[in-house]
């Protein structure tokens, strides 16, 4: 099965204490989505994420109502936390989150391994260009948060 890799940081001028907590609350996840995607967080709010949790989510991709359910794979407060997709629009999405103290703020570091169903020419027309766009917007919203 071909994998395909993203890669991305953020550097946020906030203590990593302040950080790592908006990113465990999975209902944060919609403010930093950006609105084409229409995410929509489907498991009852203020929960308490640990391994093992399962968030489930409604999102549209290019229009397409698609259902999606993510398992926290490792939970390592505050410096990592690993998702993956249970079932959804991928083959395999395995999403690392790791944070750490840099230069008085909070570096943020995002690793993604994915394989979209229809493959390299799938990915070529639109995932790549979708995670990226995603993420972008996700940098944006958060420097906002935490300027």
């Amino acid at each position: 099965m071909k994998e395909y890799t993203f890669t991305t940081s953020i550097w946020l001028p906030a203590p990593l204490e302040k950080v790592f907590p908006f990113f465990a609350r999975a209902e944060n996840l919609q403010r930093i989505t950006p609105p084409w995607v229409h995410f929509k967080l489907l498991s009852p709010k203020n929960f308490e994420m640990s391994a093992g949790t399962h968030i489930d989510y409604n999102i549209k991709i290019h229009g397409f109502p698609v259902r999606w359910q993510t398992e926290i794979e490792a939970w390592e407060p505050p410096y990592k936390f690993v998702d993956i997709q249970v079932s959804g629009p991928y083959r395999l999405w395995h999403h690392t989150h790791t944070f750490e103290e840099y230069e008085g703020g909070t570096l943020c570091h995002d690793h993604v391994r994915y394989n979209p169903f229809g493959g390299a020419l799938t990915n070529w027309l639109f995932v790549r260009r979708d995670v990226e766009r995603i993420f972008d917007y996700r940098k944006q919203i958060l420097m906002g948060l935490f300027r």
